[in-house]
C-alpha cells in the first residue's frame, strides 16, 4: 500500500469526514448533533467534532464507541462535565450500534494555542471531522509528518507509566485498561517511525508492520499491543508484556529519537 495520508502539498490529509459515516451510523451521528446541540447551545459551544472510527467508516455495530470533541467558548466547568456525562449515558443507552460514548471538553483557547499547536491543534485539524460549528482547522497551519509532531503527540509515554502500574495493581477495569494501554502503544510506535516513513495513518494493523519495519526484534510485541487494544478480554499476563516489557523501551527510544513533549 503506498498511500501515505497526504494532501498533494505534503501536509497530512484530514482523515475521516461524515460522507465516510456507514449507513448503520447515520443515525448515531444524527442523534449526537441534536442532543449535544441541545445540551450546550451557542453560549458555551463553538463547535463539535467527531473522531475515531465512525467518521472514518470503519465502525463496527455494536462493538464501536461514538468518540466526541467538543471545543467550548471558555475553560470547562463542573456544570459542563456533568452535561456531557448525562449525554454519553443518554446516547448509549438509546443507542444499540455504539458500545459507549466518549466526549472530550477542551476550550478554544486551548485548542488554538502555541502549546498545543502539535498535539491538540493537530488532533482537530487532522485527525477529527466537524460535526457543526465553525471548523478550527481553518485556524491552524497545515501538518507534515516531522520529529516535532512525532514529539509533541507521543512524547510523554514515560509519564503514563507510573499511572498505568498503580492502575493494574488496584485491579482498575483491567479490559478497559488494556485496550487504552494498547491503543497508545501502537499509537506511540508508528509515530516513533513516522517521519521516517513520511506519511501518517490511524490504522492499528499498519501501524504496527511500518513500526516492525525498523523494529524488528519488537515486531512480536507491537502486533500483541494491537490485538490487547481490539479486545475486551485481553490473556492473563498480556498487560504486564505491554507495560512493563515493550512500555519502557519504547518510551527510552522515542525519546532517544525524538526527545520529550513539551510539558504542560
Amino acid at each position: 500500500m503506498d498511500d501515505h495520508g497526504l494532501n498533494p502539498d505534503g501536509t497530512i490529509a484530514r482523515e475521516g469526514s461524515l460522507q465516510q459515516v456507514q449507513a448503520a451510523f447515520a443515525p448515531v451521528v444524527e442523534a449526537a448533533r441534536e442532543r449535544i446541540a441541545g445540551t450546550f447551545g451557542p453560549d458555551r459551544l463553538h463547535g463539535a467534532y467527531l473522531y475515531g472510527s465512525v467518521p472514518r467508516g470503519t465502525a463496527v455495530p455494536g462493538v464501536s464507541d461514538l468518540d466526541v470533541q467538543l471545543a467550548l467558548h471558555r475553560e470547562p466547568t463542573e456544570a459542563d462535565r456533568a452535561d456531557a456525562r448525562a449525554v454519553e449515558a443518554a446516547l448509549d443507552r438509546a443507542l444499540p450500534q455504539i458500545d459507549g460514548v466518549g466526549i472530550l471538553l477542551t476550550s478554544t483557547g486551548v485548542l488554538l494555542s502555541e502549546l498545543e499547536r502539535y498535539d491538540l491543534g493537530f488532533f482537530v485539524a487532522c485527525l477529527c471531522t466537524p460535526l457543526f460549528g465553525p471548523d478550527l482547522a481553518e485556524r491552524l497551519p497545515g501538518y507534515r509528518p516531522t520529529s516535532l509532531l512525532a514529539r509533541e503527540t507521543n512524547g510523554d509515554l514515560a509519564l503514563l507509566l507510573p499511572g498505568w502500574r498503580a492502575r493494574a495493581a488496584r485491579g482498575e477495569d483491567p479490559g478497559l485498561l488494556a485496550r487504552n494501554v494498547g491503543r497508545r502503544l501502537v499509537r506511540t510506535g508508528f509515530t516513533l517511525v513516522m517521519p521516517r516513513w513520511g506519511g501518517w495513518t490511524s490504522d492499528l494493523d499498519r501501524s504496527a508492520e511500518l513500526f516492525a519495519r525498523s523494529y524488528p526484534e519488537r515486531a512480536e510485541q507491537m502486533r500483541l499491543a494491537v490485538r490487547v487494544g481490539r479486545s475486551a478480554t485481553p490473556a492473563p499476563g498480556d498487560l504486564d508484556v505491554l507495560v512493563e516489557g515493550l512500555a519502557p523501551w519504547l518510551a527510552a527510544e522515542y525519546t532517544a529519537v525524538h526527545g520529550t513533549k513539551t510539558p504542560r
